[in-house]
């Protein structure tokens, strides 16, 4: 922590942008920016862009750009900070690295810039990070729900628990140590009260993470059928572009492909398969044992079927794949004359979408029936969703503890046998706002961070 650090924060575009953190910061970028005006950088005002000069580790010039310095306490980390916002090639951001590095400053660590926020008080272990979850949010959503939890959608309602179980503990506590004083019935009833409520609230929580795991890592979905049923022909029309290749003969898609796809607020992972069928064919059957192990471990599963064609051997392989998980029958090609029976799909399948993945007819009601299919309707993204899972079982023990002192409470125990539960639901709870936390597990924590945040 008494290291000054810089990283990267931004490359890849026309603009790049170095960060440094520490008591040496604004010195250390001021021996390598000199601003335009004459007055040293130092001197300048906070949060406040300065247009100059950035010079290599040999005083040569490296660029002509912007320089702002943050001052402690008023910053990101906490600490004093600045940014060189030059233009972006890796040959600029490598040189301004170095002619910082030769003043004493240190490269940063993966997340140790957000680290030190969270060890300065400057955000919550939650918020913290709900940091990590913005910058890598593949939808739109997604980003809404970290962006709450980010100013604290997750961390205050947890802090807010938390303080209401210490006051109740603290309570009790002052009736363990009069132990001559009689207990008034009406402090357990509180108590029950609030564990109750507690409870319940912590419940609600934990049973998001499903929904908010699906929001952030989007939903695993495999396109299974026999060969020319139209798995490749409804792939590319999910995409909306020519993905996969499609001809009429068997056996031409062998590999996985695998693609992301929007449908409604989540993200589906969808990947088109081979054809299930027989074949003396090594490689084909290579790409057969893949799709059938794809499916094992997919959450949903497109069971394509030719409308066209009476039910077969192949299609049969198809519905076994498809037993047990959750699954949508695709009648494909509706523009042509249907041969298909449906009574044997209908004793499989909840919803069977009638389509034609040449012509778009049908679409609208898949992509209505996917999201639908996995449990997860339209939703307001303000944060409650939880969507990372230390969260989610920190959430858990904290309820099943709640739980146990509410039983105590209930059944009028003795105070200290509801303290000793309550106070392993305020240690769990105090693993999310990062009051309990071990050192091991905040290293781990921002050790999945990318370097420069």
């Amino acid at each position: 922590m008494n290291d000054t650090i810089a990283a990267v924060a931004a490359s890849g575009g026309p603009i790049g942008i170095i960060r440094v953190s520490g008591a040496q910061a604004i010195g250390a970028v001021s021996a390598v920016f000199s601003p335009k005006n004459g007055s040293p950088l130092a001197e300048a005002a906070s949060q406040k862009l300065v247009y100059g000069t950035l010079s290599d580790k040999n005083g040569h010039l490296l660029d002509a750009c912007y320089a702002v310095v943050f001052r402690a306490p008023h910053t990101y980390t906490g600490e004093d900070m600045a940014e060189i916002q030059c233009h972006g090639s890796t040959a600029v951001l490598t040189a301004a690295l170095d002619a910082l590095f030769a003043h004493g400053v240190r490269q940063a660590e993966a997340g140790e810039f957000t680290r030190r926020a969270f060890l300065n008080d400057k955000m919550g272990l939650s918020e913290a990070e709900a940091v990590h979850d913005l910058i890598t949010a593949r939808t739109v959503e997604a980003a809404q729900n970290a962006a709450a939890q980010m100013m604290g959608a997750v961390g205050s309602s947890v802090q807010q628990m938390r303080d209401k179980l210490l006051g109740m503990v603290a309570h009790f506590h002052a009736i363990v140590d009069f132990p001559d004083e009689d207990i008034d019935p009406i402090l357990f009833d509180d108590a029950a009260a609030l564990l109750h409520q507690t409870t319940s609230q912590l419940y609600r929580m934990a049973e998001s993470y499903e929904r908010g795991r699906i929001l952030r890592e989007g939903v695993p979905c495999v396109i299974l059928g026999r060969p020319n049923a139209g798995k490749s022909t409804l792939l590319n029309t999910l995409l909306g572009r020519e993905r996969a290749i499609v001809t009429d003969i068997p056996g031409t898609t062998r590999d996985l492909i695998e693609e992301n796809v929007k449908v409604g607020q989540i993200l589906l992972r969808v990947t088109d398969t081979a054809g299930l069928r027989d074949t003396t064919d090594p490689v084909e059957q290579a790409g057969i044992d893949r799709a059938m192990a794809e499916a094992s471990a997919s959450a949903l599963i497109l069971a394509v079927f030719d409308g066209s064609k009476a039910i077969g051997e192949e299609d049969m392989l198809v519905l076994a794949r498809s037993a047990g998980h959750r699954a949508i029958a695709v009648l494909n090609k509706t523009d042509l004359p249907q041969q298909l029976d449906e009574e044997l799909l209908k004793k499989q399948f909840a919803h069977i979408v009638h389509l034609s993945a040449k012509t778009g007819e049908g679409m609208d009601r898949l992509l209505s029936l996917i999201p639908r299919t996995i449990g997860f309707g339209e939703t307001a993204f303000d944060g409650a969703l939880i969507t990372n899972a230390r969260q989610a079982a920190a959430l858990a023990r904290a309820a099943e503890r709640c739980e146990a002192a509410l039983y105590a409470a209930q059944c009028g125990m003795t105070p200290d046998a509801v303290v000793m539960d309550a106070e392993g639901a305020i240690a769990a709870l105090g693993e999310i706002t990062g009051e309990t936390v071990t050192e091991s597990v905040v290293t781990r924590i921002f050790s999945d961070f990318c370097v420069g945040k």
